[in-house]
């Protein structure tokens, strides 16, 4: 049996039982006070005849006889037809009178007339009014006792000698007809209370199968289980909302990745989540839709999808996954693959020097291949199309600057480093350098490709402080192209902006380089802002990064090592 149709019965039962209990009970209150108001009645009548000046002349009178008159004696006396009178003007089962040993000198029945009584007159006959509820030869009954006393010589009543007692009764037979009639009501009452209790029932039954899905007590608690152990042990960040616009689920992942507090509860309208993930929970959204952006200082893809459960709509859930090791990654990979292509034509032009070597001496041109190897030490194998490389000192930024300037240089853009750069230390975060410097590098050689400058290039400035602790590299790079064209400084590192001349595609990772360099560096304390904002024709504009702790000190051996080669240099 289901959860909820055992809920269902069990209400019933409940609602059932109370209302019999409250019927009962009702109806008991009600027998009870028609019973009272019998007794009252009956106490009201007994005085009214125990007090009449005859009946207790009357009584007085037999009771001074010897012996009790006989019963036809009784039915014709004047008792008798005054307790009857009262009895059928009343309405009573009975009104007996009695002498003072109890015996009947009025009885409705002819032939108990002299018998004494059934129930017990002695309260009655030692002063004592009384109502009783008692069986008696008519039938149960209520009714009440009272003293009959010996009238005075003035006719008015007092507390002298009891000559006898009134008994007056009514019948409960009619005391439940009286109920009968009430009872009607009560039962209507009863009734439309279970009538009532049982609809309620049947709406409460519906409200839980449809709070609760239709599902049993015990597969929500399996369910309550598997979305703790999935929510809180997967790496995606995972936001529930609710179909009322309530945030439901914001398990532990998405307040890491989005650098939030736990935003359950809150409404999705004005929670204080990124713009764009509210847009995708938009009535016009696509499910299969899904978006790039930074939050955190990371690179997030966010999708939605509209949650069902048989024809009920639950609402939106959105998954939020982690791209920035990703894309560090790509720009990493790019990097490397822009120096294997150095190497590659590295290798190849140095096959061609061994060819030139082989051929004079295959010749006996001794002389020319001593001046030809002496030209190759002097100048290496192969020199990086960039200017002024010799300032760079970290073979880090040698390797990835040269590699850089071979993939400008493919695009007809001159990269060359600036006169004042110094780097005296080594990189150690070659990441989130790469990142960086990556990004500014193609964004200026992008912007140096669209400009309208018949000269093409990209200057690059770099300095650290080798001599403090903060290890901060200080990158300056500005270009020939077209500069920003009107737009605002931070317009540029909104999420969404590239200088690509292809339009961004969602997922490309497009429209992020800037938004994300930025976040990157605030995050370790640095920033990245633009310098100047460039005109149309060049130069164009120039962005300045900051980033703190990715520089490594050297030994002083090195640095003078260092300053001596860049003195011989430049001399």
């Amino acid at each position: 049996m289901r959860f909820s149709t055992q809920t269902l019965l069990l209400q019933l039962g409940v609602v059932l039982l109370v209302v019999l209990l409250s019927g009962a009970v009702h109806a008991w209150l009600v027998y009870e006070r028609i019973g009272d108001e019998a007794e009252n009645q009956a106490l009201t009548l007994a005085r009214t005849v125990a007090a009449d000046p005859d009946i207790r002349e009357d009584v007085q009178a037999i009771s001074k006889e010897e012996g009790t008159p006989p019963a036809s004696v009784l039915a014709a006396g004047p008792l008798q037809a005054a307790a009857e009178a009262a009895r059928i003007r009343t309405g009573a089962l009975f009104v007996v009178i009695t002498d003072e040993t109890g015996l009947r000198l009025a009885h409705p029945e002819i032939a108990r007339l002299g018998e004494r009584v059934s129930t017990d007159p002695s309260v009655a006959l030692a002063g004592q009014e009384i109502t009783t509820r008692n069986t008696g030869t008519l039938g149960p009954s209520a009714g009440a006792k009272v003293p009959v006393y010996a009238p005075s010589s003035g006719g008015v009543a007092t507390a002298g000698t009891i000559v006898g007692e009134v008994s007056v009764g009514y019948s409960m037979e009619s005391l439940s007809k009286s109920l009968a009639r009430d009872i009607v009501p009560i039962a209507l009452t009863a009734g439309g209370a279970l009538l009532a209790g049982v609809l309620a029932s049947f709406l409460l039954r519906r409200r839980l199968q449809r709070l609760t899905l239709g599902l049993e007590p015990e597969e929500i608690s399996t369910l309550v289980h598997d979305q703790v152990a999935v929510l809180q042990g997967v790496d995606e960040g995972v936001i529930g909302v609710a179909a009322d616009g309530r945030i439901s689920v914001f398990n532990a992942a998405a307040a890491r990745l989005l650098d939030l507090p736990d935003a359950t509860g809150q409404d999705w309208a004005t929670a204080n989540v990124p713009a764009q993930l509210k847009q995708l929970t938009q009535p016009a959204a696509r499910d299969a839709e899904a978006v790039e952006l930074v939050a955190g200082g990371r690179v997030l893809v966010a999708s939605a999808r509209k949650a069902w459960h048989r024809k009920e709509d639950l609402g939106w859930v959105v998954m939020l996954r982690d791209r920035t090791e990703l894309q560090q990654l790509t720009r990493q990979l790019d990097a490397v693959g822009t120096m294997s292509t150095a190497l590659r034509a590295q290798r190849h032009e140095f096959a061609n020097q061994l060819h030139t070597i082989a051929g004079f001496m295959s010749i006996g041109q001794h002389e020319q291949a001593k001046e030809y190897l002496a030209r190759i030490s002097a100048t290496g194998p192969l020199k990086f199309p960039v200017e002024q490389a010799e300032l760079l000192q970290d073979t880090y930024l040698q390797a990835f600057v040269g590699a850089k300037s071979v993939e400008a240089s493919e695009r007809g853009v001159a990269l060359r480093i600036g006169p004042e750069t110094l780097v005296r230390g080594h990189v150690a975060d070659p990441q989130d350098v790469t990142t960086v410097l990556g990004n500014l590098i193609d964004n200026a050689v992008s912007a140096a490709v669209a400009g309208s400058a018949t000269e093409r290039w990209v200057e690059l400035e770099l300095l650290d402080d080798a001599g403090q602790d903060s290890g901060t590299l200080h990158i300056v790079v500005g270009d020939s192209g077209d500069g920003l064209g009107g737009l605002e400084p931070e317009e540029v590192f909104a999420e969404g902006f590239t200088t690509s001349e292809q339009p961004v595609r969602p997922g490309a990772g497009q429209g992020l380089g800037l938004a994300l360099v930025r976040q990157l560096a605030r995050h370790r304390g640095g920033d990245v802002r633009v310098l100047e904002t460039g005109r149309k024709g060049g130069p164009g504009a120039v962005f300045m990064a900051t980033i703190p702790g990715v520089m490594g000190r050297t030994t002083d051996g090195g640095a003078e090592a260092g300053t001596t080669m860049r003195e011989d240099s430049s001399g």
